[in-house]
């Protein structure tokens, strides 16, 4: 079955930020030299996974800030935090602050539920009995009313500043953040959700699969019923792994394999109680990679690409990664470098 062309119009990359336990800063300056090289190279954005109790980025939001720093005009994501873990208001106080030292480049990627490790996590983050404690979309919608900037109280709620009376909100207001923020969906409630509240949407390598075992059904109902609910004209980043091995030595293009080797089976079937369904990992010459994405029937409808790097690798294999991809992947895609970024990597 033929699938229309492909017309990517915006290319980031999604990196994890690993770090050795014994050495945090050579891993975190590692990515974010990462970073910088992704924008001389032309990608439009650079995404960190936010993850507890690993050697990677527990703080999206102080790593960013560093980021903010070290780039000057790629946009910086988050994808994603658990937002279980976190106070609605002092989050969004402290990614208000990234937007504004990045200078309006900030996207804030979100996810609800129960996060990963609450039983290890939940003790020590929260008082009381936080087995009651609120983890739904609700946390979301609070969060997102924090960056509103809307005054706190009413007209005649007045704070005393050494700048004298002021009316209280969320310091700082960075306007135009509210339409910069992505729930990372996988499940048809979470996409029917994510359109009706104005949300952008992150979808990836993994899904849930809703009377269905096939992975690419279950992702275009998802992005179907999120366009259907209100997110018709929102942002949509499709994230898949690539691998692409053109400019790798033998040695790399035999570890590449192995590792899509390793992660076959799992694509094969429904994965445990929620039916987790993964996509398989596009590894291969680039040639190849283009041939699988051009048949995979939900990139023709969304014009945003999120290159996913695989958690295992070495600084120089994902920069190998990332010229392969930005060289020759992306622009098979449609995809084009803006002027000024075409510049920079020059």
């Amino acid at each position: 079955m033929s699938h229309p062309a492909p017309s990517i119009s915006h290319i980031g990359f999604l990196t994890p930020g690993n770090y050795p336990d014994e050495d945090p800063l050579a891993g975190l300056e590692q990515t974010l030299q990462l970073l910088e090289h992704g924008e001389q190279r032309g990608f439009d954005s650079a995404w960190v996974r936010q993850r507890h109790l690993e050697p990677g980025i527990s703080s999206a939001s102080a790593f960013l800030a560093a980021a903010t720093q070290r780039t000057r005009h790629i946009e910086l994501g988050t994808a994603v935090i658990p937002i279980g873990y976190e106070s609605p208001y002092r989050l969004a106080e402290d990614l208000a602050t990234v937007d504004v030292l990045s200078r309006g480049r900030l996207n804030i990627g979100l996810s609800a539920g129960r996060p990963l490790h609450a039983d290890l996590i939940g003790p020590l983050a929260f008082d009381g009995d936080w087995e009651s404690h609120d983890f739904s979309h609700q946390r979301v919608l609070r969060f997102a009313g924090n960056l509103r900037g809307a005054y706190i109280g009413d007209q005649h709620t007045l704070i005393k500043t050494p700048f004298g009376p002021q009316r209280p909100r969320l310091q700082p207001y960075a306007k135009g953040l509210i339409d910069r923020i992505w729930y990372g969906g996988g499940s048809l409630r979470s996409a029917a959700w994510a359109g009706k509240n104005g949300f952008n949407l992150l979808i990836g390598n993994v899904t849930t699969g809703e009377e269905t075992d096939d992975f690419f059904v279950a992702q275009s109902r998802q992005l179907e019923t999120y366009r259907a609910s209100g997110g018709e004209t929102r942002r949509v980043a499709l994230g898949r792994v690539i691998v692409p091995f053109d400019s790798a030595d033998a040695i790399t293009r035999k570890r590449y394999t192995d590792y899509a080797a390793g992660r076959y089976e799992r694509t094969l079937s429904p994965q445990g109680e929620r039916r987790t369904l993964f996509a398989r990992d596009l590894v291969g010459s680039s040639d190849e990679i283009l041939e699988r994405l051009h048949a995979d029937p939900v990139l023709p409808y969304v014009s945003e690409f999120r290159l996913e790097l695989p958690y295992e690798f070495h600084d120089e294999e994902y920069r190998q990664i990332l010229h392969d991809f930005v060289t020759i992947i992306a622009p098979g895609l449609g995809w084009k470098a803006a002027p000024l970024l075409r510049r920079s990597a020059t």
